[in-house]
């Protein structure tokens, strides 16, 4: 049985996630930011977690096998941050955005938690590849609604 890979997407979508950005410090000492919706937990002991990198991406060398990295999880007030970061060749933080973490990784301001990760694992996955974090330090903010997608848009919660 073959599977419409439209219809397959348009099904994967039917399942609302919140929406995060994850950030690198490159080899040039350049901050970057990919906005991704494929974030889970995977372990509380030892704290893991994953999100996965897409193999075409415009910055998957940088992101692929970076030895710290964060997982910025967005509020609902920052959904033009994650357009911004989604588009393809517009990954450069805005320095407004962040600040640089314990270990190293940008830290995007205001978002609801962050967790800061040094890189764990990684999983080919067909076309994607799993990227697992063990959480060496973590942020939170005490209030705020999450920025949600849903169905191909953003969503808030009611």
């Amino acid at each position: 049985m073959s599977l419409d890979a439209r219809e397959l997407r348009k099904a994967m979508g039917r399942f609302a996630t919140g929406v995060c950005v994850v950030t690198v410090v490159s080899s040039t000492q350049q901050a970057l930011g990919m906005t991704a919706n494929s974030f889970t937990s995977v372990s509380l002991d030892p704290p893991l977690v994953l999100w996965s990198l897409q193999n075409n991406s415009d910055v998957f060398e940088t992101f692929s096998r970076p030895r710290f990295f964060a997982i910025n999880i967005l509020s609902s007030e920052q959904q033009a941050q994650s357009n911004q970061y989604a588009k393809k060749g517009q990954h450069e933080l805005d320095p407004g955005h962040y600040r640089l973490g314990k270990y190293g990784a940008p830290i995007i301001r205001h978002a609801l938690a962050t967790f800061e990760c040094e890189l764990h694992a990684t999983y080919e996955a067909g076309d994607h590849l799993i990227i697992v974090g063990r959480v060496t330090d973590l942020h939170q903010r005490p209030s705020g609604s999450p920025l949600l997608f849903y169905s191909g848009g953003y969503r808030e919660v009611h």
